[in-house]
């Protein structure tokens, strides 16, 4: 059984992606709109080894977690990785804006957490 699941996993995500310089975060919950996951988590890398070393990251963390990973998918410009409840979605900015998932699911709630995270420490 998984220690984290829902928006908690897709927040830790994020936060991993940011640990590792990733860019625009945005956690996308789908559970009202579609059954192929709850959260997506959407980032962007500055390159393909950028992209790499953030799916190492959180790879390694969420398995020190206890938490398995169910399939991954690598592209030149797009790395997937498939939590079942959370997928995670790294894009070079050209494939981000192409692929543009935050407009295709554009009725889904969206929460940028580089904002958050800047809210927070404002408030702090």
């Amino acid at each position: 059984m998984r220690a984290l699941a829902g928006k908690k996993l897709a927040r830790l995500v994020g936060r991993l992606v940011l640990d590792k310089k990733g860019g625009e975060v945005v956690l996308i919950d789908l559970r009202r709109l579609s059954s192929i996951a709850d959260f997506f988590v959407v980032a962007t890398a500055d390159a393909d080894v950028h992209a790499h070393a953030i799916a190492s990251h959180i790879q390694d963390k969420l398995k020190e977690k206890g938490i398995k990973m169910g399939h991954e998918e690598k592209s030149g410009r797009w790395t997937l990785l498939d939590y079942s409840d959370v997928v995670v979605h790294i894009f070079l900015k050209e494939a981000r804006r192409f692929y543009a998932l935050e407009k295709f699911w554009g009725d889904a709630p969206q929460e940028t957490l580089l904002e958050r995270i800047r809210k927070n420490r404002m408030a702090g």
